[in-house]
């Protein structure tokens, strides 16, 4: 053949320039090659959700299951870098999903966790239970619904008559109006009073407070992966205390890490997770109604019931670094991503 004769002169007839030249690109081959059986995940992610996330033991597991992770250039064009498989972000601003939505529009092979417009939807406390509430899921193994809620976006003074045009029930859990994932977008009130009620900081949402025997559940999705584990919480409020309290109660984030309740001696009836088929069934229809694969929903049982349930909080891209086992969980979802039909890249 042609293409043999052409490549049949003896090695004494390059000099070393040549000689290294074809190094170069027999060792550029060889690493295209070896990228073709790789799952390339390009990361767009905060400093601190880097380190929460991409812990060592992760890394390492991915790595031997023939993952890489890819740190994204956010000083570079979005479609100069990779190729990508797959692209994990977390990151806010408007430019910054302009660039995901153009990136999703001239790179439709690529997957985006998760689409910037439905994650949209979960930085607005207004928007987040919405979907839960226009679900009414109900069924043999209980019921699920939304705390009911007011959105209250200026002018403090007004709040008391709100409220009670309204119809709440005091006490209620005041939240800021935008769940941004920063530590202030954490924080809760507790208003005892219809009169402290002008002492909070509009815009925000107001939620009437279950008693729930002070632990919720913290339901983690990864796709269709479920792990759930106990948090405690506020403590249930008699109407013995809030006849004798008065005020505005402010917490800092309420569920972390330190307040795990799943070693904690319980009383079985608050302590009992949710039944399972529950849970997949609300996370089926979550992840369809969401338009989301990464996130974890907040969970409480209605004090005196076995199966009455709200969800009062939903998260993307939460702390997985806090959920046990996150690691086997998250690299086997990448993987699938890829190995049920999501198309791979061609080099």
């Amino acid at each position: 053949m042609r293409l043999k004769e052409e490549y049949s002169h003896n090695v004494d007839d390059y000099d070393d320039e040549d000689s290294e030249t074809m190094s170069q690109i027999s060792v550029g081959a060889l690493q295209q090659q070896q990228l073709k059986n790789v799952v390339v995940v390009g990361y767009a992610l905060t400093s601190k959700k880097i380190k929460s996330f991409l812990q060592p033991k992760l890394e390492g597991l991915a790595r031997n299951k023939g993952i890489l992770f890819v740190a994204i250039d956010q000083n570079r064009p979005l479609s100069d870098q990779g190729p990508f498989d797959i692209v994990l972000h977390k990151l806010t601003g408007k430019e910054w999903r302009q660039i995901l939505e153009e990136y999703r529009r001239t790179h439709p092979e690529v997957t985006v966790l998760d689409p910037p417009d439905a994650i949209q939807h979960l930085h607005n406390r207004q928007s987040m239970l919405q979907c839960v509430a226009d679900m009414n899921l109900s069924d043999s193994y209980g019921k699920v619904g939304v705390p009911r809620q007011l959105v209250i976006k200026r002018d403090a003074s007004s709040i008391p008559d709100a409220v009670a045009k309204a119809g709440l029930t005091l006490p209620l859990v005041a939240k800021p109006l935008v769940a941004d994932g920063s530590a202030k977008s954490h924080e809760l009130s507790l208003a005892y009073d219809q009169y402290s009620l002008q002492k909070l900081e509009p815009p925000l949402v107001l939620q009437e407070f279950v008693n729930h025997g002070g632990v919720l559940f913290k339901v983690y999705i990864v796709g269709e992966a479920i792990k759930v584990v106990r948090r405690f919480s506020l403590p249930d409020v008699t109407k013995r205390e809030l006849s004798k309290n008065a005020g505005v109660f402010r917490f800092p984030r309420v569920s972390c890490a330190a307040a795990s309740a799943d070693d904690a001696d319980l009383d079985p009836s608050v302590a009992e997770l949710p039944p399972r088929p529950l849970l997949e069934r609300l996370a089926k229809e979550l992840r369809r109604g969401l338009g989301l694969r990464l996130f974890n929903l907040d969970i409480i049982r209605e004090h005196g019931t076995r199966d009455h349930f709200y969800v009062i909080d939903i998260n993307y891209f939460p702390g997985y670094g806090k959920m046990p086992g996150y690691e086997h969980i998250f690299t086997d979802f990448l993987l699938s991503l890829v190995q049920s039909g999501y198309k791979k890249r061609s080099c």
